[in-house]
């Protein structure tokens, strides 16, 4: 199975390295024509994963035709530029694993979703996780949930991509795969922000589970299973990018706690904090289908301007209630 990604960021090239294993070919195709020649002179993405050698069987490209002669599509675009890129590539029948985590503002698609409007003749697949880009390209141990309908497509792209270090789960919840990636990036920003305003651990940890429990009632209300959610692709990827810097939305989160104003810190930035785009969309999904998701009403106060301070007393004033309804 011949390979394509398209997206040339940290975790696209890290997905195209993984794909490379033992010397198989794969071409990934970069907006940015300095990612380009990075990769094809110097076997290297210098700006987005530098100090990372990569396989010489990659090959970039900047267009997307030449991906045309490709099997599948690994699709590594944020989410708010994903219908665009889709509307380009070279897509026709051939299987698309969505790889990107998020939801499309003013329509509220999953990535999936859109996949699925733009080539509904297109099988598609879901890949999410707890991944750091830099330990899954230098081969450090990762599991991820690998999601798909068709038992017979996932297992095809599971022995294509999984590996001694890169396990790939089955599932057919391809909702509930998208929906833990999505929510977790906005909670991710939550727990930065208890990070930067120095909350504490005891905060961090009564956010990540309350945080869980608004992603498994908004998940389960959109069709994803409670199982999924509790693993890899949502309780598992959101305990990973809700400790670390190494998360672009926790280290937003971070300076948003500081008291560093949103436009600021997103404008600093050359690589997407998706929680950020996201947060908004996400809150008015959740309205429109009757689901409480304080912890991300709050997120999406914080970008619109609000005082940490003035969240963070909302959040603590709210009745008590039992914890499981």
């Amino acid at each position: 199975m011949k390979l394509g990604v398209i997206g040339g960021g940290a975790w696209g090239t890290a997905l195209a390295q993984v794909a490379a294993r033992d010397g198989q070919d794969v071409r990934i195709w970069a907006r940015e024509d300095d990612v380009v020649a990075s990769i094809n002179a110097h076997h290297e993405n210098t700006s987005f994963l530098p100090d990372v050698p990569l396989s010489p069987t990659i090959r970039a490209t900047g267009d997307l035709a030449t991906l045309a002669d490709r099997d599948a599509l690994l699709i590594v675009v944020p989410a708010q530029f994903l219908r665009a890129v889709l509307r380009e590539a070279p897509v026709g029948g051939r299987p698309l694993v969505m790889c990107a985590k998020g939801i499309e503002a003013g329509t509220q698609l999953l990535v999936g979703e859109i996949a699925r409007q733009l080539h509904p003749q297109a099988p598609v697949a879901v890949l999410s996780g707890p991944t750091f880009a830099h330990e899954v390209a230098r081969g450090l141990p990762t599991a991820v949930t690998l999601a798909c309908a068709d038992d017979e497509l996932r297992e095809r792209l599971a022995e294509r991509l999984g590996g001694p270090t890169f396990r790939t789960y089955g599932s057919a919840d391809v909702t509930g795969a998208e929906i833990g990636g999505a929510v977790k990036n906005v909670l991710a920003i939550a727990c930065g922000v208890v990070e930067g305003a120095g909350l504490g651990l005891n905060a961090r940890a009564a956010l990540i589970a309350r945080g869980f429990a608004e992603m498994t009632r908004f998940g389960v209300a959109r069709g994803g299973m409670e199982a999924t959610l509790a693993g890899l692709s949502g309780l598992g990827d959101l305990v990973l990018t809700c400790s670390s810097t190494n998360s672009r939305n926790f280290s937003l989160g971070v300076g948003l706690g500081q008291g560093i104003p949103a436009d600021r810190l997103l404008a600093d930035r050359r690589t997407v904090a998706e929680g950020a785009a996201t947060a908004p969309v996400l809150c008015a999904a959740a309205r429109a289908a009757g689901v409480e998701m304080p912890v991300c009403e709050g997120v999406s106060a914080l970008l619109d301007g609000a005082g940490v301070k003035d969240v963070v007393t909302s959040l603590l004033n709210r009745p008590f209630r039992e914890e499981f309804i």
